[in-house]
């Protein structure tokens, strides 16, 4: 294997958001060994740089696929590499379709996240039992300031990557094809988690991505070995030459899978490291 492609959250971090000392180990290990480690996330670039700093992925050549491969940019240089948006005629409309809806539009650019109302009513979600504010889960985790906007299409007349959509995952469940349905041929939209569906350029995916920057590389996708556990890291999984899932991961990402490995809490990615290197 020349390349480790990792998805962050529920598959490199624990539940605390940790990395592991046991998994930071190996990747380092990996890394010293000629082995490239890149960090492919629905995240923004912003909101990965810190742990492709841990993992001393700029001593490496490291690099970040961010947005659900909407963009990827060199941890080392700074330089980005690919960058593909949705057009802005584009993101206007969805944010003007999502009035429609019990959800929680939430976009950025390199400094501010911006939303309708920092606290929304229905900003309180609740999954495995725990209650918290999204908005403020999201920008502090991205390490983003927070802007309101009363009216988030007539805004957005910049570029974006993405656009984040956060609801109860119950809800989500049950309007996520109405909430897509006017974009399929248009758009690109998965779940990144299930009170997330993210919404990207068409033909976007963290595999898109991957393979524009392998090509360069000469890396091919037998050469690879990529980890995920949610919907949006079935790209990858399929893309490698050994697809993981973790053992946390949805059914249908077990099932696509090559191999399934430990949880994201229980060193999943060492243990299948261990295995595969």
């Amino acid at each position: 294997m020349k390349e480790i492609v990792l998805d962050i959250d529920g598959t490199l971090l624990s539940d605390e958001k940790q990395i592991s000392p046991k998994t930071k180990e190996a990747l380092i290990q990996a890394q010293e060994n000629g082995v490239k480690v890149i960090l492919a996330s629905g995240r923004p670039s912003k909101g990965m740089f810190h742990l492709a700093h841990e993992l001393q992925m700029d001593k490496h050549d490291g690099l970040v696929i961010s947005n659900n491969g909407a963009k990827v940019t060199d941890i080392q240089t700074g330089e980005v590499l690919f960058n593909q948006a949705l057009p802005i005629d584009l993101a206007k409309n969805v944010l003007e379709h999502l009035k429609g809806f019990d959800v929680i539009p939430m976009i950025n650019d390199d400094e501010y996240m911006y939303v309708n109302d920092v606290f929304a009513p229905n900003g309180m979600i609740t999954f495995r039992e725990k209650t918290s504010s999204i908005i403020q889960y999201e920008s502090r985790g991205n390490g983003f300031l927070l802007q309101e906007r009363e009216d988030l299409a007539a805004f957005a007349d910049f570029s974006l990557n993405k656009i984040l959509i956060a609801a109860q995952a119950d809800y989500l469940a049950e309007h996520a094809e109405a909430i897509y349905a006017p974009f399929k041929e248009t758009l690109n939209g998965a779940f990144s988690a299930p009170f997330y569906f993210e919404i990207t350029d068409k033909g976007i995916d963290k595999a898109k991505a991957l393979d524009v920057v392998n090509k360069k590389l000469g890396i091919e996708a037998k050469d690879v070995i990529a980890f995920g556990d949610a919907h949006n890291d079935a790209s990858i999984i399929q893309y490698a030459g050994v697809g993981v899932a973790m053992g946390n991961a949805h059914d249908d990402m077990k099932e696509m899978a090559d191999f399934v490995t430990l949880s994201n809490n229980e060193d999943g990615i060492a243990h299948a490291l261990e295995k595969f290197l």
